[in-house]
């Protein structure tokens, strides 16, 4: 293991260096190197089948790499080692919920596999903060798609992580489930997490972002600045970065 992430003075909360994912003769991850500070949030952008999911299970610890090294809030991925999974929160294309459960079952759950001191108070804090207090006694299975993505972040960050990663959040919402994802992220970026999400969402991933990768065939093309990026110039940057790389 690298040392422990309290006695780092580095800012890097992620460095990923050379990583590789190979299914067979598929090689879904080809070689992705970056770094990321502390509270810098990374738009990832990219077609159906670029790799965006395969990198994040990596980087969350779900899958090992073929090859390449990454170190996540100080923890080595390779290694496993299981206090790594309090510093990384993930929403996926899964919402890991109990639908027969309520809210607040399910967060009582989470807190205590993280082993929370005060798991009940926590649990409806962060059922408060997204904004479900009213539904929280009702079972999930009742709940819109954007209520669902809502108490999903609420799982994500009940013990408080350091990391997040977003794998397509936007999808199946409607106009107004959007917004209060969108400003329930700006809360989670301004709180100074550290966050990688994947989109589809050219506006809203180009407008909280502070830096922007595009992904094709497994590997990044782009890597840079997401500050005062003109929305024009980049759609045609990825386009291009699509078809020369087809």
């Amino acid at each position: 293991m690298v040392s422990n992430p309290s006695d780092q003075e580095t800012e890097i909360a992620i460095d990923v260096q050379g990583i590789r994912k190979t299914f067979g003769l598929l090689e879904a991850v080809r070689g992705i190197s970056f770094q990321l500070k502390r509270g810098e949030f990374l738009t990832l952008f990219g077609p159906n089948g670029a790799g965006k999911t395969t990198l994040l299970k990596i980087l969350s610890g779900l899958t090992k790499p073929s090859s390449g090294t990454a170190v996540i809030s100080g923890y080595d991925i390779v290694e496993g080692n299981p206090a790594l999974r309090s510093e990384i929160g993930v929403i996926s294309h899964s919402a890991c919920l109990y639908e027969d459960l309520t809210p607040l079952e399910n967060m009582l759950f989470y807190a205590k596999m993280y082993s929370l001191e005060s798991p009940r108070e926590r649990s409806v804090q962060v059922i408060e903060e997204v904004g479900l207090k009213s539904r929280m006694n009702d079972r999930v299975h009742t709940f819109s798609r954007g209520m669902l993505q809502r108490l999903t972040i609420a799982r994500a960050i009940i013990h408080n992580p350091s990391i997040l990663f977003l794998d397509e959040p936007y999808t199946g919402l409607d106009q107004h489930a959007a917004i209060l994802l969108k400003e329930q992220l700006a809360q989670l970026h301004t709180e100074g997490r550290t966050v990688i999400m994947t989109t589809h969402d050219l506006d809203r991933g180009l407008e909280m972002c502070d830096k922007v990768a595009i992904q094709v065939r497994g590997k990044f093309v782009c890597f840079e600045s997401g500050q005062d990026l003109e929305r024009t110039s980049f759609l045609q940057k990825y386009f291009d970065a699509v078809e020369s790389n087809k």
